[in-house]
């Protein structure tokens, strides 16, 4: 969206974040080891919170509701009713992820007096700059518009962790062949040296983390495209993962969908998964895909709906989002496009149903 509209961006970092919010009521812990009374033993002592400190099962919430009635009842801002975690201020559109946020919008002045008084009502903040790391993610922007997602960090840990130095071998492609990892009783042996359930998956990681290595530095590119708006592809197999010998395991007979959401050109959203109902029918698969696919893209319409609403300068003018679904199974489409469903066509189930038909 920033991308598209030539949006100004600033990312701020809370300082500790969790101990910055009181604690919700009156909280008692352990002395840590290390710290001794003056008198007394130090086992008969316990301390009494006055911060929300790291640890505590309700920490998150407690900093997430104090954060959110700064930022409203202080800062000014409107929070969404799409997403809790997303608030606006005049043009400015603010996105918090626990304690990493970015503030959007067409007015660099404008997002300066937000962050302003944002540390004005008593919150303690780093200002970040420009977006160049996010969650782990390296964002870098290109002369010709176009912004390239690298997680080069995340790649190095995973190779430690799998303890595969500098001078690996890299592969080129993920995997060496499309064959499936077996999982049952005639599966290989355990694999010691690697700890994983057989020395057939053990490869299949290293295999991976190899790709990893020769593939740091790439990632997804983003060129956004004035004209396209909101688009789903959905696709899905039908009992893929079967095999007749283990006809008693009913996780073969489950098939996978995936589906990818793309705004204006680029992706935004995707996922591929197992379902969790066994479909009796390539359309009741298909079906499936396409209902899960419109549960993500349904809150992101009405996202864009809410900041057309809130005045923020979006692409389209209109007030309705539409969105495009691509399908290549002609009767889940039928299915998804009319409001009764035939007598003899008993697989559509109602959580499914429910999605669909709103597209």
């Amino acid at each position: 969206m920033s991308a598209l509209n030539n949006w100004h961006t600033t990312q701020i970092d809370y300082v500790l974040a969790f101990p910055q919010a009181p604690v919700e009521r009156e909280i008692y812990m352990h002395i840590p080891k290390g710290f001794k009374t003056d008198q007394g033993n130090t086992q008969d002592y316990v301390l009494k919170l006055r911060k929300n400190v790291y640890g505590q099962k309700q920490a998150g919430r407690v900093w997430n509701k104090y954060l959110t009635e700064k930022l409203i009842n202080k800062v000014g801002f409107t929070q969404s009713k799409v997403d809790e975690c997303v608030v606006y201020r005049g043009s400015v559109m603010y996105v918090l992820y626990t304690d990493d946020s970015i503030l959007a919008g067409p007015n660099q002045e404008e997002i300066d007096r937000a962050i302003a008084d944002i540390q004005a009502a008593g919150l303690e903040i780093t200002i970040e700059g420009d977006i160049q790391d996010f969650l782990g993610v390296n964002i870098e922007r290109k002369d010709d518009g176009s912004i390239h997602l690298t997680q080069p960090h995340l790649i190095d840990q995973i190779l430690e962790d799998l303890k595969m130095g500098e001078n690996i071998i890299t592969r080129k492609v993920p995997a060496p062949s499309s064959k499936l990892l077996s999982r049952h009783t005639d599966s290989p042996d355990f694999d010691n040296s690697f700890n994983y359930r057989s020395k057939e998956h053990g490869d299949a990681v290293r295999w991976l983390a190899r790709y990893l290595k020769g593939t740091k530095h790439k990632g997804t590119i983003l060129r956004p495209v004035q004209d396209r708006g909101l688009e789903v592809y959905v696709d899905a197999d039908f009992a893929g993962n079967w095999v007749p010998k283990e006809y008693m395991d009913r996780d073969t007979a489950r098939s996978r969908h995936g589906y990818y959401i793309m705004y204006a050109g680029c992706p935004i959203l995707w996922k591929s998964q197992l379902q969790t109902e066994i479909a009796l029918s390539s359309t009741e698969s298909e079906y499936t895909g396409l209902s899960y696919g419109l549960r993500d893209a349904i809150p992101i319409m009405n996202l864009f709906k809410e900041m057309k609403e809130m005045g923020l300068p979006v692409t389209s003018s209109k007030a309705q989002v539409h969105c495009k679904v691509f399908e290549d199974n002609s009767g889940a489409l039928e299915i998804a496009k009319v409001t009764k469903v035939p007598s003899k066509n008993k697989t559509p189930k109602l959580p499914l149903a429910s999605f669909s038909i709103i597209c």
